[in-house]
């Protein structure tokens, strides 16, 4: 083993350190606290990114997958880190994330609470070890802290409609936290492991009573996730959660969400693959179908929403269902789309939840209602008939009102940015499987997954045009934000990593579809895991 493998605990050792390091500073040093924080996240950025570069670089034919062996402990009796494509890519898109959200906060927001940054570092070390672990026991562990800070981060700034939706939050996902753990005991019993490469051998040799128990375990194990993912109806707290949140802990959350899709995705394709035997496939129907509820349920809510806030919560259900049918429908030439839209939406949702702070800084409260009054009854501004033409737009509207259109350029997959770009590689894949996918003709669920990817493209257009005619066009306030440069400078660059996304979509694609065939064909992973050398031993470096 040399230097290099150590690097892949860091992203979980380094937030963790942090995190407990500055809860003893003084409350009154908070930009102290955020610099320390900021500097940390930095850190685990370059780790990112240097862990995804070695995970992209096969290594003697293999999938490019590292293992890391904690206390020198051979899978499946000790804990297991492993590195691979996805989870290389989910750590790097959350690092980035934390850097945009951490810049924003320390603008004014990290001040309105305790321990900000304490408890986001452990969400971050949380984050990433459910990224990284490799079995089920740590994953539950990390989940675990990654939603007591979670807990601590929505209740940040208090207030009564963030306590009210703190309270469910929390007891909805204590629910679902029971569940997760009632599944892993279930499987444990079934197989007697919880590493998830040992798990994927012994599936295919379970009897029909050892395979009952463990896909009940399996079942519910997948509704934990699957509450933390959005699935309607399991979502229904996640629009006016999000929205009561502040802007910064609501654009870290975008994360939370894909966490749900990210443990599916991977114990989908590693569990119930073609080597599960009768197991093969199981959950597929129920993700696809409850992925396309999900999408319309979104898509009637975006329609539907009247303030930017839960607009940008329904937003997340949509690519949230997205991304469940494209897993359920069964199709690996669409992974790698889905993968491609998990990383555009993820950015621009994150962008989007910063922007409407700033946006909604100077607006009245019942602004939206007032507005929608206003259209009705035809009560509209006769001084907006005499408006001069050619009036000039103050640069701060001017600013705030670009990036509004490329987040609706995104949100809703116009041409030629990423959020088009994504959606056509998945129907591509769609009705071009290749060798990853089925030769069996379009079935009427991937036709209704179709019809509803356009449709819910086309709410949002309609939605976000409707929000932006009446925030930037025919504002009845006429007050402009005060923006500093340190609030405006993340959304930049979180817009500003879609637009390199869509420039550079070719070896972005590539990446993406090796992801796919790397999932897709799981004894590389497997085999790393079981035959990965301990420290000092013979093949160990």
């Amino acid at each position: 083993m040399n230097w290099f493998d150590h690097l892949i605990i860091l992203p979980i050792l380094v937030p963790l350190v942090t995190a407990a390091c500055l809860i003893p500073v003084d409350a009154r040093n908070q930009m102290l606290k955020g610099v320390i924080g900021f500097c940390s996240t930095v850190l685990v950025f370059v780790i990112g990114i240097a862990l995804m570069q070695a995970a992209a670089t096969p290594d003697e034919g293999q999938s490019g997958a590292m293992v890391y062996l904690l206390g020198n402990w051979p899978a499946p009796f000790g804990i297991t880190l492993v590195l691979d494509r996805l989870s290389a890519l989910m750590l790097v898109l959350t690092s980035l994330l934390a850097l945009a959200t951490q810049v924003f906060s320390m603008a004014r927001w990290h001040r309105a609470g305790y321990h900000f940054h304490s408890l986001f570092q452990f969400m971050l070390a949380g984050l990433n070890g459910a990224f990284l672990t490799g079995d089920l026991f740590n994953l539950f562990v990390f989940f675990e802290m990654m939603l007591a800070a979670s807990y601590g981060l929505l209740l940040h700034g208090s207030g009564p409609l963030r306590v009210k939706a703190g309270v469910h939050y929390v007891a909805i996902n204590l629910a679902a936290s029971s569940l997760f753990l009632i599944g892993v005991s279930l499987i444990y019993g079934a197989t007697g492991t919880l590493n998830m490469a040992d798990l994927a051998l012994r599936i295919s040799t379970m009897g029909p009573e050892s395979r009952m128990l463990m896909e009940t375990g399996a079942a519910l194990l997948g509704i934990a996730f699957l509450v933390k993912a959005g699935m309607w109806p399991l979502g229904f707290w996640l629009p006016a959660t999000y929205s009561a949140a502040t802007p910064p802990v609501a654009a870290i959350f975008a994360i939370l969400t894909k966490v749900g899709i990210y443990i599916i995705l991977r114990l989908s394709l590693l569990l119930f693959g073609p080597d599960a035997g009768t197991s093969m496939g199981f959950g597929q129907p129920l993700l696809l179908y409850g992925g396309l509820l999900t999408i319309g349920f979104g898509t009637v809510g975006v329609l539907a929403s009247q303030a930017m806030g839960r607009l940008a919560g329904y937003c997340v259900l949509v690519s949230s269902g997205t991304l469940m049918a494209a897993i359920g429908l069964g199709n690996g030439a669409i992974i790698g789309g889905a993968l491609y839209y998990l990383v555009s939406s993820t950015l621009t949702i994150c962008a989007f939840f910063l922007l409407i702070e700033l946006v909604e800084r100077a607006r009245d409260a019942g602004a939206d209602v007032l507005a929608v009054t206003m259209e009705a009854y035809g009560d509209l501004d006769e001084n907006e008939e005499e408006r001069e033409e050619g009036e000039a737009v103050p640069g701060t509207m001017a600013v705030l009102g670009l990036c509004f259109c490329i987040c609706a350029l995104l949100l809703s997959g116009l041409p030629p940015l990423s959020g088009f770009l994504a959606k056509f590689a998945m129907l591509h894949g769609l009705f071009n499987p290749g060798d990853l996918g089925g030769q069996e003709p379009v079935s009427g669920a991937e036709w209704t997954y179709v019809g509803l990817l356009i449709l819910s493209g086309l709410s949002a257009m309609i939605a976000l045009n409707r929000v932006g005619i009446r925030t930037f066009w025919t504002s009845i306030e006429g007050t402009i934000p005060r923006v500093f440069l340190i609030e405006i400078t993340p959304v930049l660059v979180l817009l500003s990593a879609c637009l390199f996304l869509s420039f550079q979509a070719g070896p972005a694609m590539r990446y993406m579809d090796a992801t796919a065939k790397a999932l897709a064909d799981p004894q590389n992973y497997i085999g790393r895991v079981t035959t990965a050398p301990r420290a000092g031993s013979q093949g160990g470096q």
